[in-house]
Formats: C-alpha cells, sequence, structure tokens
C-alpha cells in the first residue's frame, strides 16, 4: 500500500474541496479511535483551520483519555488546530426525560447520542463557515452499514470512505498516531461500556473486508468464512437503506 501516496493525495484532495465551497476548513469529532485520530490529522496536513470536538457522553475514560492525547499531539505539531470538550452526558439525560420510557431501547438511545454529536459538530461548523469531516471507512459506510444515520453519518465530505479499516492502520503507523489509539480495540463508544465493534458485528475488518470483496462459489468456504459471509450479507441488507439514496416519490413523469 502506497501509504504517503495516498495520504498526499487525500490532503490535496480536502484542500481543494474547502478551497472551491468556499469555506474555511474542517470541525471534526475526536473520539479516541483510529478512524477520527487519522482524519482530523490528515485535515491538520491542509494548512487549514480545524476545529477538533471531544464530546463525552458517558464516555470511558480511556476514550476520553486517548482523544484529549491525541487532540493535544495535534496542537503541539499543527498550529491550525483548535480544540473544543463539549461534555453532553447531561443533555443526554435531559433528553431521556422527554421520551417516553418505553421507547428507550439500547440501540435507540446509542443513535441519539450519536445524532447528538452531529448536531453539536454543526454548531461549530456552522458558526465558523467549516466542513463537518467524517470518519467513516469503506466497510462501515458501503459494506455493513455500521454508522448512525443523521448521525456519525451526517457530515459533509467523507476523508477516507474509500479505505478499508485495515488501510486506515496503516496510515495511522505512517502518520505516526499515538501508540494507545494504534493498539486499541476499535469501538463506536455509543454505549457507554466495552464493547467493542467485533462484539457488535460478531465479526473483526478483515474479516468484513475479505466477504465485502468475495464473489467466488460459497461451496468452497470454511465454515468461519460461510459465517462470516452470511453476517456480512445480513448487515448489508439490513442497513441498505443508509448505503442508498433517500427514496423520492416521483410525480413528474404522470400523465
Amino acid at each position: 500500500m502506497q501509504t504517503r501516496k495516498i495520504i498526499a493525495h487525500i490532503v490535496d484532495w480536502l484542500t481543494d474541496y474547502s478551497s472551491n465551497s468556499n469555506t474555511k476548513g474542517f470541525v471534526i469529532g475526536v473520539s479516541g479511535g483510529i478512524d477520527s485520530a487519522v482524519t482530523s490529522t490528515l485535515c491538520a496536513m491542509t494548512g487549514k483551520p480545524i476545529i477538533c470536538v471531544n464530546m463525552p457522553i458517558h464516555q470511558a475514560k480511556l476514550q476520553f483519555t486517548r482523544a484529549e492525547e491525541h487532540i493535544a499531539r495535534l496542537k503541539n505539531k499543527f498550529d491550525n488546530v483548535t480544540e473544543n470538550t463539549v461534555n453532553l452526558t447531561d443533555n443526554f439525560e435531559n433528553w431521556k426525560t422527554t421520551l417516553p420510557t418505553k421507547i428507550q431501547d439500547e440501540l435507540v438511545m446509542a443513535n441519539i447520542r450519536a445524532r447528538m454529536r452531529m448536531t453539536t459538530l454543526y454548531a461549530f461548523a456552522g458558526n465558523a463557515e467549516m466542513l463537518v469531516a467524517g470518519t467513516g471507512n469503506k466497510v462501515e459506510d458501503f459494506g455493513v452499514g455500521f454508522f448512525t444515520k443523521y448521525g456519525d453519518g451526517g457530515v459533509d465530505l467523507s476523508p477516507i470512505a474509500d479505505l478499508n479499516k485495515t488501510d486506515v492502520f496503516a496510515l495511522a503507523k505512517e502518520l505516526n498516531i499515538i501508540e494507545s489509539i494504534q493498539t486499541a480495540e476499535p469501538t463506536d463508544g455509543l454505549f457507554g461500556d466495552v464493547r467493542s465493534d467485533q462484539d457488535q458485528l460478531g465479526a473483526t475488518y478483515p474479516e468484513l473486508e475479505w466477504a465485502m470483496e468475495y464473489t467466488s462459489n460459497e461451496k468452497d468456504l470454511s465454515e468461519r468464512e460461510q459465517e462470516v459471509l452470511a453476517i456480512y450479507k445480513r448487515l448489508n441488507g439490513a442497513n441498505k437503506h443508509k448505503m442508498i439514496a433517500i427514496p423520492v416519490c416521483k410525480v413528474s413523469d404522470l400523465d
């Protein structure tokens, strides 16, 4: 993988997109994970102003600490980086009091966390005339749909969405992202506990990346490979609504 060439290409793409849209820079939510660490670093490398926002909601301490450590290193290396911490825990708890208890299942509340963060990022972006940079990678955004619609999926541009998770780790190594982030088990951090992405998905990212590309005879697969392929197909089908354009009822073609 030509990591340096890819890094330079993404940085140029970000720079051109911001300039052509007459915006001033980028806002990004930094979670303490590999995707946001790589994306925020790429944005910082453009030289344009970048606002890193840490938005804990009952966040695991290690996730919050990793995010703070990453932002501190970015600020030390790039003078175009500023930081804001917006603790949304109280807002989240207040929101819960307005909803009927019967609809407050675990997944609903996790998605509300993601959408509160999206709204916060757009508040900063609107005020500063900036773009919200997404952190989704290829297998999440276009394979299994592992994101919240109008949450972390609500962004202006997606710098790493054509890279698989394993590619993102390779870029992180080249960019010298802090070791604690490079070695941390991937998690979306939406449930306030230590569950990993693999716990939720049932497969590792390399396994899902393989399944995303597999087109041969399934009879030739091992038992685990068949299981992974079934997981991928189930998630891809269930989350297809996130990955396609919003359906529009056409009336213009009526006679």
